[in-house]
């Protein structure tokens, strides 16, 4: 409502400085205006051919950018992990040992807890511009876990992963006993409350038989597949992505020649996930390899309490500029479009006309101040389906 009390249906954002649109067929439009109404773009262009609205903002010169898409994050957890941390950075290796340590600390925290903490971390990501997120389970390990942390991770997103296939819990009496659960019990109980599942391809966790069980399971269960792979070292995981047609495979750190030809003949998306890397003091993924095979990339935080404690889109554009070869117009496509192509989602990601009015307002004349002026908190202002959140 405007402050005379009639309501408002559409806003036009005008002087924009750059409109980064993430639309592949005009991505960028200098001196550019926007108009959202009822919740979608229905104009972009140049400022002076826009039309009225019901309300304009004076963007003065600022960049305007799609709200961030981040298509990886695990929120739906307790307990801390510091020492863990303090661990690597004095030079112990990471192994994804420490999951399970995450696992009893959720079993032990109530609905109320759980709810609390998830609600933060997605309040964070929402102040640095994230207006999507897709939130997996994975640190519950039960039956009955898994499925409450999907109830709750659908209070805050329709992008829910059912990731039962985390690691396998100590409680649990063989690696195959544990595969049936996932694939049996625990997928019934958690499908109706998902789109998505995940298993963790990778030494110490899942090998290929039963990742590519557990993925095909969950697919005659009616979910979508998604993976991660090849993350600790060389390993089956993007193969197996290509195989089953997965819309993504997270991580990509170690991959073959015939991995990133597997992945581009697909048309599978590769995340990046440079949080993950920054904290476990790995190495980085070669973006500049996959994008020069043809594969679309999509950057996410990956935020989770062990291998990557960040909510920042951000600070891991900057780091895909920095270590990963990536230049900044291919870095915020990557956290834009490449987020909702990795979502298999057309309406966020890009502005354009019919697309949610999801926006973000920079403090600065282009995005290439995210990767030149790191750590800097540059969202200035964040729009959801045409309504201020930030």
């Amino acid at each position: 409502m405007t402050s005379e009390g009639r309501q408002v249906r559409s806003t036009l954002f005008d002087r924009i400085g750059l409109l980064y649109t993430g639309d592949p067929a005009r991505e960028e439009i200098e001196d550019a205006a926007l108009v959202v109404q009822d919740g979608e773009v229905v104009w972009a262009g140049p400022a002076g051919a826009a039309p009225c609205a019901d309300e304009r903002v004076d963007v003065d010169g600022r960049c305007v950018i799609p709200g961030f898409v981040d298509s990886h994050a695990h929120l739906v957890f307790a307990g801390d992990r510091t020492a863990e941390f303090a661990a690597r950075m004095a030079g112990l290796p990471y192994t994804a040992g420490g999951i399970r340590t995450t696992v009893s600390a959720t079993r032990a925290a109530s609905d109320v807890e759980l709810v609390t903490l998830t609600a933060a971390l997605v309040s964070e990501m929402l102040a640095q511009g994230t207006t999507t997120v897709e939130i997996k389970s994975g640190y519950g390990l039960t039956v009955e876990d898994e499925r409450r942390s999907l109830e709750i991770a659908r209070g805050f997103t329709e992008e829910t992963t059912y990731l039962g296939a985390h690691v396998v819990p100590p409680d649990a009496s063989s690696a195959d006993e544990y595969v049936r659960t996932v694939t049996g019990e625990m997928l019934e109980a958690c499908a109706p409350h998902a789109r998505w599942v995940d298993v963790f391809c990778e030494r110490g966790a899942f090998d290929a038989d039963q990742s590519r069980e557990i993925l095909l399971a969950g697919m005659k269960a009616g979910l979508l597949p998604r993976i991660h792979a090849n993350q600790l070292g060389a390993g089956p995981g993007a193969r197996i992505a290509a195989e089953v047609g997965a819309a993504s495979a997270d991580h990509c750190t170690h991959l073959s020649d015939d991995d990133v030809s597997a992945l581009s003949s697909a048309g599978v998306v590769a995340t990046l996930l440079p949080g993950a890397e920054f904290s476990t003091r790995s190495p980085y993924p070669d973006a500049r390899r996959l994008l020069d095979a043809g594969v679309t990339v999509a950057l996410a935080t990956d935020c989770n309490p062990g291998s990557s404690f960040t909510s920042s889109m951000p600070f891991c554009v900057a780091l895909a500029v920095r270590e990963m070869r990536m230049t900044p117009l291919e870095a915020i496509r990557a956290a834009t479009y490449g987020g909702a192509r990795a979502l298999r989602r057309g309406d966020v990601g890009t502005l354009r006309v019919g697309t949610r009015g999801n926006l973000v307002i920079l403090d600065a004349p282009t995005y290439v101040h995210l990767a030149y002026r790191p750590g800097v908190p540059l969202v200035t202002q964040v729009w959801k389906e045409g309504r201020r959140l930030v």
